[in-house]
């Protein structure tokens, strides 16, 4: 199972205030440990939403909406995409993760889909495309 595990925003996130040297030194140790144990397949931070977008859908009307945006607490920081055998095991690995803000703060984990999950609405055509999109993908990172 693959899983999107979210490290919400707090004030300080939102303000622009970086890591500390102890801050990354000690994210950086448990990066090492989910990428030796197979877990870790990408993570990276977000810049505040004040330099982000929003694009709204309205049948077919498209408009942007500006950053910053309210809600802080819904907001994310930064992500990573891990492979773990169950929700339990990407539990595990959140409780031992440092405390990515200087405040109190949360993780949010949620299972990512697979083709499976989609039953006959992914025809075998449409998985096929999908994996030659992902092929692509990754002979592109290469």
């Amino acid at each position: 199972m693959r899983f999107m595990v979210m490290v919400k925003a707090t004030k300080d996130s939102e303000a622009g205030v970086m890591p500390t040297q102890e801050d990354f030194a000690a994210m950086g140790a448990f990066n090492e440990e989910l990428i030796q144990a197979g877990v870790m397949e990408a993570g990276e931070g977000l810049h505040p939403s004040a330099r982000g977008v929003r694009v709204v859908f309205s049948g077919k009307d498209r408009y942007v909406l500006d950053g910053p945006f309210a809600a802080t607490n819904e907001l994310v920081a930064g992500f990573w995409i891990w492979k773990c055998a169950s929700l339990q095991d990407a539990i595990a690995w959140v409780k031992k993760c440092p405390n990515p803000m200087r405040t109190d703060s949360e993780i949010e984990i949620r299972q990512i889909f697979s083709a499976e999950d989609f039953g006959e609405a992914l025809t075998p055509e449409l998985r096929a495309q999908e994996e030659r999109q992902r092929q692509e993908i990754q002979s592109r990172a290469g």
